[in-house]
């Protein structure tokens, strides 16, 4: 440990990755694993979401029960039009019968729009519901200590769920006219004849059966082929989003080898849910078109124990028009979307789970709005930090980093005390790994090894909100989002007034901004926003933060060199403790501390001692300056 409370190991830094994920380089670590099954599973989610909207789901029965009279009125006002009109004699009477049945077919029409109507209701909320909760896993999981943001989420949010909805309502359709229509259909052939009945719904439970006995293999195939999709478009990114490396590695036929090993694995799974295709075919067979078979072969038996021939044909006109495109569309419909509902779904659910699904636990927890255990409470303000704190605010231990088990350490054994009110910039050549202590030291990469503590409370682990009230970090790319500028502005200190808000923003030099956008209540357009406005705004932003340890991670590299002096001077002044990813050698020449990091010695001082002590400091400012430096005799640093 040298006298400025840094120091790290001999072992250097490997400049090959970044390994943030909210910059302009490098490869990321981890991957989110699967949380394996939720305890709330897909027929608890459907069932909840339908008595969620009982109202809705009620009307949506109610419209079924009047499109189906045409499939209930059919067959009898068909038999009664023949037995009685035209094999009467009496065409008026047959034609009347007809009609009554071409005024039930409109009723029935009508009904049908009024059920989309109420099938939107239902479907869309429970669409809502699911992208919420793509969405919150997906942020919980990129804003946790150590996590990253996961590239699948937007397909999930952007397919899957979009899968979900409609799936769910083709199977709301099918399933409730199915219902309705053979339902409608049955009941058309008791009132028939009783026999002829039971001679229609033999074959077509048999059918179902069939069917329904194939379902869960069914869905084991349509699972393995979303699997296959997945990985896929897993590996397809990974080849894409680092074919640099691949080509610089050599191995470019061996990612091509894996890739197309995907591509096999679901065009595989693509062919046997095909051949499983016949399955439906045979309940179709057996369930739609063997009660025809059977109508027609008993109908001379029926006809000589009395029934009429009016009576057969509306049989027929039962099966043909209501049972069987009934089973056919049911068929199709869970076949088809059914298992890919439930398959996909089943999915999300898995790798988003929902905290409120997960049932309390049985042993002591704190009071509603409590902190966690160990950690401060995230309601109350940061603590102003001071020269008279004893505890460090930031204190590292032992930090090691490598992307991947094999690659050098990006980090080695880094060990980094601050203490309250300090000012540091962190210096060194491009992929050095700068940005990388940055994001260990805010908690948004975890180490393989060595500890980081911030106002003594560890960083890993920590809760989202916990980790925003210790420190606030602001990346290169600046978040800007649509809205006024003073919700920009007080995004990270809600309560902050109009007054506080304007001090800030002429503390950073950015009332000509703010002028220009129409004052605190102007409309924000990120879009509209040049790189360096941008920059501005989350500057003024984060300096309005609770949090008392600001890192600024090149966060002012937009700015000329007249705005980001200003910004600094602002932070400078702002009690707490300030870290530096410097993008100008200005930025080393301003901070009480320097740090430089380097591969073979990271060294710590002024910005006067290290152009005596530090050969790589001195290059540094050369580069950046263009102007030659006296290169005295460097004195290594000493280490802890």
């Amino acid at each position: 440990m040298n006298r400025w409370g840094l120091g790290t190991s001999r072992r250097g830094l490997d400049t090959s990755c970044w390994g943030l994920g909210i910059s302009r380089r490098g490869r990321r670590i981890g991957r989110r694993g699967d949380p394996g099954a939720t305890r709330t599973g897909v027929r608890q989610v459907t069932w909840a979401a339908l008595r969620a909207r009982r109202p809705v789901v009620a009307r949506l029965a109610g419209w079924s029960v009047v499109e189906a009279l045409p499939a209930l009125l059919s067959g009898a006002l068909v038999a009664r039009a023949v037995d009685e009109g035209f094999l009467a004699g009496q065409p008026g009477v047959g034609l009347g019968w007809l009609g009554l049945l071409a005024g039930a077919v409109l009723v029935g029409a009508v009904a049908t729009g009024r059920t989309y109507r109420s099938l939107g209701a239902v479907v869309e909320p429970f669409r809502d519901d699911l992208a919420a909760r793509v969405v919150r896993a997906a942020l919980r999981d990129a804003t946790r200590a150590g996590g990253r943001a996961d590239s699948a989420a937007a397909a999930r949010l952007t397919h899957q769920v979009e899968l979900v909805r409609d799936t769910f309502a083709g199977l709301l359709m099918v399933t409730r006219g199915f219902l309705f229509a053979a339902g409608a259909a049955l009941l058309g052939l008791v009132a028939l004849d009783p026999v002829v009945a039971a001679l229609v719904a033999a074959p077509l439970v048999a059918g179902l059966a069939v069917f329904l006995g194939a379902l869960p293999a069914m869905a084991g195939q349509q699972r393995r082929y979303v699997r296959a999709g997945e990985e896929l478009g897993r590996a397809g990114a990974s080849a894409l989003s680092g074919h640099r490396d691949v080509q610089a590695c050599g191995a470019a036929g061996r990612v091509v080898a894996d890739v197309g090993r995907r591509v096999a694995d679901q065009a595989a799974a693509e062919r046997v849910l095909s051949r499983m295709s016949a399955v439906r075919s045979l309940s179709l067979g057996v369930g739609g078109w063997l009660p025809l078979a059977v109508l027609l072969l008993a109908a001379p038996r029926l006809v000589d124990r009395g029934l009429t021939a009016g009576a057969v044909l509306g049989a027929l006109i039962y099966v043909s028009t209501g049972l069987q495109p009934a089973l056919h569309a049911l068929v199709q419909g869970l076949g088809g979307g059914g298992l890919r509902y439930v398959v996909t779904l089943d999915r999300i659910l898995r790798t988003c789970p929902d905290p409120t699904d997960e049932p309390a636990p049985q042993h002591d927890t704190p009071s509603p709005g409590a902190a966690p255990a160990g950690w401060p409470d995230d309601r109350a303000p940061g603590p102003p930090a001071g020269p008279g704190d004893t505890e460090p605010a930031v204190r590292v231990h032992g930090l090691t980093l490598r992307y991947g088990a094999a690659a050098r350490p990006v980090l080695a054994d880094v060990t980094l005390s601050l203490p309250a009110g300090e000012h540091l910039a962190v210096v060194g050549a491009s992929g050095a790994g700068k940005s990388t202590l940055a994001a260990l030291l805010s908690g948004l990469l975890a180490p393989q090894a060595g500890t980081v503590l911030l106002g003594g409370v560890p960083v890993a682990g920590a809760p989202p909100a916990a980790l925003a009230r210790l420190r606030v970090l602001v990346p290169q790319e600046a978040y800007v989002f649509t809205g006024s500028l003073a919700d920009n502005l007080r995004y990270l200190r809600p309560e902050a007034d109009d007054g506080t808000m304007t001090d800030a923003v002429d503390a950073l030099g950015a009332g000509a901004l703010a002028a220009r956008l129409g004052g605190l209540d102007g409309a924000v357009t990120p879009s509209a926003l040049s790189a360096g406005e941008r920059q501005l705004v989350a500057a003024v932003r984060a300096y309005l933060s609770p949090a008392p340890l600001v890192i600024l991670d090149e966060a002012t590299c937009h700015l000329d060199p007249a705005a980001e002096a200003t910004v600094e001077d602002a932070f400078a002044r702002r009690p707490g403790t300030l870290v530096v990813i410097a993008h100008r050698i200005s930025s080393a020449v301003r901070a009480r501390r320097v740090l430089v990091v380097d591969g073979e010695r990271p060294v710590a001082g002024t910005h006067e001692e290290l152009l005596a002590r530090s050969a790589t400091y001195r290059e540094l400012v050369g580069h950046w300056d263009d102007r030659p430096t006296p290169a005295p005799a460097p004195a290594p640093a000493q280490r802890g």
